[in-house]
């Protein structure tokens, strides 16, 4: 039986912006926004039965423009928000707004992938992230594990924080900062640490990572040149606080620890292009998923770094402890890093990866040709972990 055979869906229009759906636990569902500039643009609801190997998609209008980033409510189903290019003035814009899907979409969905595109249901736009004021936004992040009433988006150089009031159809910046500096200073990813009660943020600008505190809105450290070229993406390890993943334009992959930020923990270089996205899976925190414009997808296990690095569950002071602690463990060597598995299924840039929030061992890639390709950490590997 080929469970471990990589399922392909193309949709007929670009794209770039993927996001797993974490409100929802039950079902595997992933979202996809389009980039087309002659068409109205859509989102795509991709669910993944896992029993019969097959995806079923609903569509839905998203006519405000091109999507480059979306991502799902971790409270709401229903609700999304994107970041879309818009023209005004002949000058393009990258606006963000908060949309709920409407309430059909679930009913009618899931008929033949042709019948749902005659007819297909339009988003209800809740709320605009008015950033007119601040720039073009690159991105929306939702507070971890919150109750889908905190967004920030990353607007130019400012780091903005609005509350979403009345079931999301208003939004208030509660507060903000300002990337200071000389010429033109501009975000290219941010994200919001599931540590600390959530009130730290990770941002990268040019090729420097940046951590804020979110109730002063000050900066807490400042990884100069985190990367020789730009920073394209950040991940927070889901399990040790002060760990966090980076990568970018200089094929890298990096792992830091923000106490000690003059050197990363680990360096990652088999990429041979730009690496756009990494991320941490969510239970098991050695998995780490990185897509490039080299058209791969590389699934590397990375246990010396993980909350298991002698197969078995490590507090962070443990490892802290003198040598001699470490003499006393004889035998216990951290277990080996390694490149689990190099996915070829794309023929583009891929922009996009992630884990699946129902399901820990499936996760999805997107490449700009519109194609997303479901995969599954192979099944020897996962009972290795497990067992």
């Amino acid at each position: 039986m080929e469970d471990d055979a990589p399922v392909i869906y193309g949709l007929e229009f670009q794209a770039r912006a993927l996001a797993a759906q974490t409100a929802e636990t039950d079902a595997i569902r992933f979202l996809v926004g389009t980039q087309s500039l002659k068409f109205d643009n859509q989102i795509h609801i991709i669910d993944f039965d896992d029993e019969n190997n097959m995806i079923n998609k609903s569509v839905l209008l998203h006519d405000a423009g091109e999507i480059w980033h979306i991502s799902g409510s971790p409270a709401d189903k229903a609700v999304l928000t994107t970041c879309y290019n818009k023209t005004s003035e002949s000058r393009v814009l990258t606006c963000a707004a908060v949309w709920r899907m409407p309430p059909e979409w679930e009913s009618g969905s899931h008929e033949s992938p042709d019948d749902s595109s005659n007819n297909p249901q339009t988003l209800e736009l809740l709320c605009h992230l008015d950033n007119t004021a601040h720039g073009s936004a690159a991105c929306v992040l939702w507070e971890p594990m919150g109750d889908g009433k905190r967004v920030i988006s990353l607007a130019e150089n400012h780091v903005l924080l609005w509350d979403l009031q009345e079931s999301s159809s208003k939004a208030t910046i509660s507060s903000s900062a300002t990337l200071e500096g000389k010429g033109q200073l501009k975000f290219t990813a941010g994200k919001w640490s599931p540590h600390h009660n959530s009130t730290q943020l990770a941002t990268a600008n040019d090729t420097a990572i940046r951590g804020w505190d979110l109730r002063s809105m000050s900066q807490i450290y400042c990884i100069e040149n985190a990367h020789g070229q730009l920073v394209r993406d950040l991940d927070f390890n889901p399990n040790k606080q002060y760990y966090l993943s980076s990568c970018g334009d200089d094929c890298k992959v990096k792992f830091w620890d923000v106490r000690h930020i003059s050197e990363p923990v680990k360096s990652l270089e088999e990429h041979s292009h730009w690496v756009w996205s990494v991320r941490y899976n969510h239970s098991h925190d050695q998995l780490l998923l990185t897509g490039s414009s080299d058209s791969r997808v590389i699934l590397s296990n990375m246990v010396s770094i993980s909350s298991e690095p002698f197969g078995h569950l490590v507090d962070d002071d443990d490892l802290s402890d003198t040598e001699e602690s470490q003499q006393d463990d004889k035998g216990k060597e951290p277990l080996q890093d390694s490149i689990i598995s190099t996915y070829e299924e794309h023929e583009d840039s891929v922009y996009a990866v992630e884990w699946s929030a129902a399901d820990p061992w499936l996760f999805a890639s997107l490449s700009y040709d519109g194609r997303l390709v479901i995969n599954r950490v192979p099944r020897a590997l996962k009972y290795r972990i497990l067992l």
